[in-house]
């Protein structure tokens, strides 16, 4: 039994999407939750920035004495995972490895199993961490991606099943579709959100919550090296750059009206 915290952080209000999924998998663990929503977007900023954003918030998740850090932003973890890998002594987990896991493995099963369909940040599609990560198990499967940045803003909206983000979707995806993408995975924590609004223009397509997934690697992790806290209830600790709306929303949505207060934090205020 290991009593101390997850960190786990995310540009915007999209990694509350992964706590969720780590509160249902792993109810025992107290999680430490950082949204860099004063800097948002991540996916529009240099590599140089975005690795010195996520030394900052991994700084400051270390000083709480985290046994493990979860990168709940693919903009970051395409950008900093192995950087922050080399200089912690920590586990740090990515979401992107455990989504193109999930997506081989669908696509065994899909009408063509030899495509998987990527949808994420104009960062994560041109760093091309999932097609690297998806070749790395399987060089055979052809990865088709594009990004869909407006997705990110229709979700801190709260536009998540309005008419513009179904036809949103179809401008993303149809061309992908039409060449045979039945596999897609939703690379931005954000676009998990946005699940119906997806389903309800294309029902065939089997979609992979890289969230999810990461969640499931988390907890097989902590178990492997005995780190694990599974009695009791653990809690949650929501802190975020900039208090908004979107934030406050998703947070009464995911974890209702349970005491969990959103604190205002500043790690660097340099932008």
């Amino acid at each position: 039994m290991d009593p101390r915290p997850i960190g786990v952080f995310d540009s915007g209000v999209g990694g509350l999407t992964v706590c969720k999924a780590m509160k249902d998998i792993m109810p025992g663990e107290h999680i430490i939750y950082f949204g860099d929503t004063g800097r948002f977007p991540y996916g529009t900023r240099s590599i140089e920035t975005i690795i010195r954003y996520s030394r900052e918030i991994t700084e400051y998740l270390k000083s709480r004495d985290v046994k493990m850090i979860v990168i709940a932003c693919n903009t970051s973890s395409a950008a900093a995972l192995d950087v922050l890998r080399r200089e912690n002594d920590i586990p740090v987990l990515g979401v992107i490895d455990a989504g193109a896991r999930a997506a081989c493995k669908k696509a065994e099963m899909a009408p063509h199993g030899d495509l998987i369909g990527v949808i994420a940040t104009r960062a994560t599609v041109k760093s091309e961490s999932y097609v690297k990560a998806v070749h790395s198990i399987s060089p055979r499967i052809k990865v088709l991606q594009r990004h869909a940045t407006i997705f990110v803003s229709l979700t801190e909206e709260g536009w998540i099943d309005e008419e513009v983000t179904r036809l949103a979707a179809k401008k993303y995806i149809q061309d992908i579709f039409d060449e045979g993408v039945r596999v897609l995975v939703l690379g931005c924590t954000h676009f998990p959100l946005l699940k119906k609004a997806i389903k309800d223009v294309y029902p065939d397509i089997e979609l992979v919550d890289s969230g999810i997934e990461v969640a499931w690697e988390a907890q097989r992790i902590l178990a492997e090296k005995s780190l694990e806290n599974s009695g009791g209830d653990g809690g949650i600790e929501l802190y975020t750059s900039d208090i908004t709306d979107s934030m406050e929303r998703l947070k009464e949505l995911f974890f209702g009206n349970n005491g969990t207060k959103i604190s205002k934090l500043i790690i660097d205020s340099r932008i």
